[in-house]
């Protein structure tokens, strides 16, 4: 107990030292923040903490999938696998595959050509492999008079399509906020067919929406030929509002966007206009040259969810897999573009239901409500400390201050937003932390009644109290853990402010009051302990 050595009081008033420094942006105004560090070295710390929306303000957006928009895909994509068995069968129709609202029909006339294709029609209806949520059959199969066959979607298919959408498009969401720069935004499914965004310090709500709105699916598709074939033809609109007209294109999709693997905006060398960078994949980059060298002279129109973006001339084949999208963009539109490339498409088209923005002064409400409660509990815990145990309590309550300040320090470092509850979470750390003390405390006290020495006694009460100190905040940290795993928003924002405090408080608690009582005993030698 007597003996602590140099080294380790070093590091720990090195470690609050460096603790300090990280805290102090966080402590300056933003505004003085910004003038002290321009004549501060460049090796100080210059983050602040990252306040939730709770506490700063920021955007909310509440998305809905168009379930008519992921329906109509599904019969879509069931027409195409039907043409599909009717070339592999060598089956004929009278009349084509007609599509209907929730499902299509054909006729086949021929009774042994429907019996062969028949099987086909239930293996395809037939769920792929079970589920956690179980098997779900996407279309029933009905049979009328004169041949005719009807598959119709099921309500169980249209919602596990529609849940599968959502699942899909949280992650797309998450990685377009993420690239905006943001921290610890909340990505959350709100029933079966919505998606709720919160986005702390983000007050630009439009740009947001136009963020999350866009499908972002990219196409690559040729021009139409005078006097082609108008079936093959699709006339698509001008993506930029201020060009109205259309484009006649070629319904066959040359390259599609999802063999993206990278795009930044950029600035054309001869113009100065800002443009989109593009790599495609080995796939795409193959594909890509192939189209470019066989259709040299003709117009490749970049088509972003069923506009024409450009149409340049192919002057050459175009190796290698990467180009260039120029549409008469702004530097923003450019890097809002970029940014829906790299994150990939949405599934479904998903439309804003509800926004507001939070306003600093909501904020501002919180984080006084927050103060108030940390300092209360502060003051009333460092109040008892020193009334129970004297100059032992003080040293408890330095420990305290320096636990905190050690958690500040970790969010900074980290990168971790401040919320509400995570304000909570310091609270309920800094019980946990003077419980610690008591512990220790009062097994000192136990030893030194029993009989024992002065420094028998803190040596023996530090070691008893340690391994129950460490099972109590294993299983808190574990619970924390959990709630960080499985949580999001603001619980998360909990759950890392409580492990963090659970971490630190061992170290302040055990180490640092160990090391301050050793300091002390040296220097009094006391003949009676003062608990």
């Amino acid at each position: 107990m007597m003996r602590f050595a140099t080294w380790k009081i070093l590091s720990i008033l090195a470690g609050t030292l460096i603790a300090i420094l990280l805290v102090i942006p966080s402590l300056l105004p933003p505004d003085l923040r910004e003038d002290v560090l321009k004549h501060s070295p460049s090796w100080l710390p210059a983050r602040a903490i990252v306040l939730g929306l709770d506490l700063q303000g920021g955007a909310h957006v509440l998305l809905e999938v168009d379930a008519n928009a992921v329906t109509k895909t599904q019969v879509e994509n069931l027409r195409d696998d039907v043409r599909r068995l009717l070339r592999e069968q060598n089956v004929r129709l009278t009349g084509g595959v007609g599509m209907q609202s929730r499902g299509v029909q054909l006729r086949v006339p021929d009774a042994a050509e429907r019996d062969k294709l028949l099987p086909k029609l239930q293996a395809l209806a037939a769920p792929i492999g079970a589920s956690l949520t179980g098997a779900v059959s996407s279309f029933t199969i009905n049979q009328g008079s004169d041949g005719l066959i009807q598959l119709t979607l099921s309500d169980a298919g249209i919602n596990d399509r529609v849940r599968r959408a959502v699942d899909q498009s949280i992650e797309v969401l998450r990685r377009r906020v993420d690239a905006l720069g943001t921290t610890e935004p909340n990505i959350q499914r709100v029933g079966d067919d919505r998606i709720l965004v919160e986005v702390p310090g983000l007050q630009d709500t439009q740009r947001l929406k136009d963020i999350l709105g866009t499908t972002a699916k990219l196409e690559f598709r040729l021009v139409a030929d005078p006097g082609a074939n108008p079936a093959d033809i699709e006339d698509l609109p001008n993506y930029k509002s201020d060009s109205p007209g259309t484009t006649p294109v070629q319904r066959q999709i040359m390259v599609q966007g999802e063999d993206l693997t990278d795009a930044s905006p950029g600035f054309e060398q001869q113009t100065g206009q800002p443009v989109v960078n593009f790599r495609f994949n080995l796939r795409g980059g193959q594909q890509f040259g192939q189209v470019t060298s066989e259709n040299v002279g003709k117009r490749f129109a970049i088509v972003l969810d069923g506009k024409v973006v450009s149409a340049p001339v192919i002057r050459g084949a175009i190796p290698g897999g990467s180009g260039q999208i120029s549409g008469g963009f702004t530097v923003e539109e450019a890097n809002n573009l970029a940014v829906l490339l790299r994150a990939g498409a949405l599934p479904a088209k998903l439309t804003v239901v509800e926004e507001r923005t939070v306003g600093p002064g909501l904020g501002q409400d919180s984080i006084n409500a927050g103060k108030t409660a940390f300092y209360v509990a502060a003051a009333l815990v460092l109040t008892y400390m020193i009334t129970t145990y004297g100059i032992f309590g003080i040293f408890a309550d330095i420990a305290l201050a320096v636990h905190i300040l050690l958690i500040f320090a970790a969010m900074v470092l980290l990168g971790a937003t401040l919320t509400l509850p995570g304000i909570a979470g310091i609270v309920l750390t800094i019980g946990l932390a003077v419980d610690a003390n008591v512990l220790i405390y009062e097994r000192i006290r136990e030893e030194n009644h029993a009989g024992r020495s002065i420094i028998s006694s803190l040596d023996s009460g530090f070691k008893r109290a340690f391994a129950t100190i460490v099972d109590s905040n294993v299983t808190m940290f574990v619970a924390a853990l959990i709630l960080y795993l499985f949580g999001s928003g603001p619980v998360r924002g909990f759950a890392v402010s409580l492990g963090l405090g659970i971490l630190t408080s061992i170290v302040t608690a055990v180490t640092m009051t160990r090391m301050m009582i050793a300091l002390w005993y040296r220097a009094k030698r006391p003949t009676k302990l003062p608990i």
